[in-house]
């Protein structure tokens, strides 16, 4: 699983770094701890009898593929079984959306990953963080680098999509999309 973000600290809380918000619950909860590799932060957990390994990109969002390739590869990880957990202003702010494959919808992290693998057909776990509200100027892409709502419970999102990713290896593909889409 890759959770997109930004590294430094005026990125920890925004809306576009929710991906690494994800990866640091699922460690929270199954006892990992984050070590520097594939030029971002890697733990290995388990879950049940599965292992799992849950990667921050530490590239900055536009260029994540270089470190989700690298990740990919020496795990030796087919892109269908690769999950990437992403912030989405084409859906509602807290909407969970559970997919296979689909387009890039101008998501750069999204495009610089499908280069790096040669396919979009990838697992994506999107979550809504919506657009700019009416007059709200700012541009989408100032507007995801900014902290959510004070209406957004954002602890229980991330809990909602730690959720999610953990139904997905449980469960499948399937049985997450009936419960979180």
């Amino acid at each position: 699983m890759a959770g997109l973000g930004n590294p430094g600290r005026e990125y920890e809380r925004t809306r576009h770094n929710v991906g690494w918000m994800v990866a640091d619950e699922l460690a929270r909860r199954h006892d990992g701890s984050f070590r520097s590799k594939f030029s971002g932060q890697l733990a290995e957990i388990r879950d049940e009898e599965r292992r799992i390994a849950l990667l921050k990109p530490e590239t900055y969002m536009n260029i994540s593929g270089r470190s989700v390739g690298a990740a990919a590869r020496f795990f030796k990880v087919p892109p269908q079984a690769l999950l990437v957990v992403h912030d989405d202003v084409d859906l509602e702010p807290g909407r969970l959306q559970v997919r296979a494959g689909g387009g890039l919808a101008g998501h750069n992290g999204l495009r610089s990953i499908a280069g790096q693998l040669g396919t979009q057909e990838f697992l994506r776990l999107r979550i809504g963080v919506g657009r700019p509200g009416r007059g709200d100027r700012r541009p989408v892409a100032d507007y995801v680098l900014s902290g959510f709502e004070p209406e957004i419970d954002v602890e229980a999102l991330v809990a909602r999509a730690a959720d999610a990713v953990e139904t997905i290896a449980r469960e499948g593909l399937e049985p997450a999309q009936q419960r979180f889409n």
